[in-house]
């Protein structure tokens, strides 16, 4: 299931969602014009390198922030802007701008410390917008549970679009990345060599922490 919007109108125009949209782009373009040596060199300087964060927190701190605006290739980049392009024009309708920015971010800095704990002295860079738009989802569930999601879906090599609650398409997501955390924390137990792929545990707390901060934002606030 792939969300290509919402049924869900907003007040305002959500700038900020935009302008988040445009820099993971931009920054995306500068990616893909560096050779394979100054890329290598330019993730190692802004994304988030376990074992350089436990040695050295306060030089590197930084790089759980820097680290949202990096992907890796570009379905890496396309699915993320997708999903904050469906869900987070409405969390940025709800919190408001600016505290929609720290919230954003602060979920994305969540999430990379929660991927983070999992390997703490892992060489393999973390990177992407995925834990700071798993907030936006966490945000998104609690507050408009049943907004219909018109959601393309794939059935072998059949292809049709259907509208679904907000419930359904968020929870299809968390049950998978729930899965496959827990999957991926058996294959290390099981391997001697170290292995990349998607940080399945930065959704995961992305999301929760999204759950959890969003109300302390303003995401209940009365209508206006």
């Amino acid at each position: 299931m792939f969300p290509l919007y919402d049924e869900n109108p907003t007040r305002i125009t959500p700038y900020f969602t935009y302008g988040l949209i445009g820099m993971n782009v931009l920054v995306f373009l500068h990616e893909v014009s560096l050779s394979n040596a100054r890329l290598n060199l330019f993730f190692s300087q802004y994304a988030v390198v376990p074992q350089e964060l436990t040695t050295n927190f306060s030089t590197e701190w930084v790089t759980l922030f820097t680290s949202q605006f990096l992907h890796g290739g570009w379905w890496h980049l396309i699915s993320n802007m997708l999903f904050l392009w469906v869900f987070g024009n409405n969390i940025e309708d709800r919190l408001g701008h600016f505290k929609y920015l720290v919230f954003y971010l602060i979920c994305g800095a969540s999430a990379a410390m929660c991927q983070w704990f999992i390997g703490m002295y892992s060489e393999i860079p973390s990177l992407g917008a995925s834990g700071a738009i798993s907030g936006i989802l966490g945000a998104y569930i609690i507050r408009f549970p049943h907004a219909r999601i018109t959601t393309l879906v794939f059935l072998g090599f059949f292809v049709t679009t259907i509208s679904v609650p907000a419930l359904v398409v968020i929870g299809i997501f968390f049950v998978q990345n729930i899965i496959s955390g827990l999957a991926s924390l058996q294959a290390a137990a099981n391997m001697s060599v170290e292995t990349g792929g998607v940080a399945y545990w930065a959704h995961i707390g992305g999301f929760v922490f999204g759950i959890m901060l969003a109300p302390l934002f303003g995401l209940f606030k009365q209508d206006y």
